[in-house]
């Protein structure tokens, strides 16, 4: 009897194992497929080895670039291959300009699903989806697996940035490159945040980020308010003691009213506020920033969504300034390349293109 019950228990046994080793492959099972959730909670199917793939969409490609492995792409926008300017990853990435076109791309414009089919990526990476209905479409039209990825509200310092290249390396097997591009991003941002939250705010001037490029370019009444770069800097942004976050386009009278100590001109917009600044002479000589030789550069970094590497050489270049006791040791220009390579794994000299593009990183004189 006690030989007939170890029996019966031994079998039990093994049939528990075989279920719960089932269980365990609901995200790698023997039939090759994995299971991953993307940035809209939506859990997609797809093969576990990938070796091809497409991004679509505003800054899919780059977050691709960041983390995924580019010889497997197989198509790219026609919005990508028009312009490389201020674009970092397409610069070290110039190659994938002789990719076949997947559609127009631009923020205005749909995927193409005729096109994605014909180029058969065996996964969809998109940043035009902004809801699960949405990427349900595009993967349904296609029949192709279809990743919805998001840059956040916070870039360059964002959780769901974070996890969207985590995914990338999860999906394309580039884990390693993923997981240090994601190690910096937080190392920049608590280097950031160590460097200057020991500052009183009575040792601190008050800022302004104006000239914002956003769709085009902008006078000096374009700017954000809860703005990430000076946010992490513990920066006194004036736009923020008037409870405004996001993007806005200021009256100009405002900007007055605040008269920051200090103020950043985003170098896309630069020649509309010199401009300005020639037929409105008075007005710039009642700003104490003008007046007072504070007014210095920022390069552009908002180029089909954000440029996460030209937006940390500016919070950077801006902590230099604004703190330059606490960021003596930084050398621009080094750590500017030191990011790309990190990022994007080149050498070459990409800082200097983006100055020969925009201008320096420096002090701004206007008569």
């Amino acid at each position: 009897m006690k030989k007939k019950f170890l029996k019966l228990f031994s079998v039990l046994l093994l049939a528990m194992m075989l279920i719960v080793a089932s269980a365990g492959c609901s995200n790698g099972s023997s039939n090759g497929e994995v299971v991953v959730t993307d940035l809209l909670g939506r859990e997609v199917t797809l093969s576990s080895d990938i070796q091809t793939a497409v991004a679509i969409g505003p800054g899919a490609l780059r977050l691709y670039c960041y983390a995924g492995d580019t010889e497997k792409l197989c198509g790219i926008e026609q919005i990508e291959i028009d312009s490389t300017l201020g674009r970092a990853y397409m610069i070290a990435n110039s190659d994938l300009q002789s990719l076949p076109v997947i559609g127009a791309g631009g923020p205005a414009n749909s995927p193409d699903a005729e096109k994605l089919i014909a180029a058969a990526p065996d996964v969809i990476f998109t940043t035009y989806a902004s809801d699960a209905s949405a990427a349900d479409e595009l993967q349904a039209k296609t029949g192709i697996p279809v990743i919805a990825l998001s840059y956040g509200s916070t870039a360059p310092f964002s959780d769901n940035l974070n996890a969207s290249l985590t995914l990338i390396g999860q999906v394309m097997g580039t884990e390693k490159q993923a997981k240090t591009v994601v190690n910096y991003l937080n190392d920049c941002k608590a280097d950031l945040n160590k460097r200057t939250s020991g500052i009183s705010d009575s040792d601190k001037p008050t800022v302004y980020y104006g000239a914002q490029s956003m769709k085009g370019a902008h006078g000096i009444e374009s700017t954000t308010g809860n703005y990430s770069l000076f946010n992490v800097l513990n920066t006194k942004s004036v736009v923020d003691t008037a409870d405004i976050s996001g993007y806005v386009m200021l009256d100009k009278e405002q900007l007055l009213e605040w008269n920051p100590d200090v103020i950043f001109i985003d170098l896309g917009g630069l020649s509309l506020v010199k401009q300005d600044y020639t037929g409105n002479p008075g007005y710039y000589a009642a700003l104490s920033a003008f007046e007072d030789g504070e007014v210095y550069s920022q390069l552009p970094y908002n180029y089909y969504s954000t440029n996460i590497d030209v937006a940390l050489i500016d919070a950077y270049y801006m902590g230099t300034v604004l703190y330059p006791d606490e960021f003596k040791d930084v050398d621009i220009a080094k750590f500017a390349n030191d990011t790309f390579k990190t990022m994007l794994g080149t050498d070459q000299d990409i800082y200097s293109e983006l100055v020969d593009s925009f201008g320096t990183l420096g002090q701004l004189t206007f008569n």
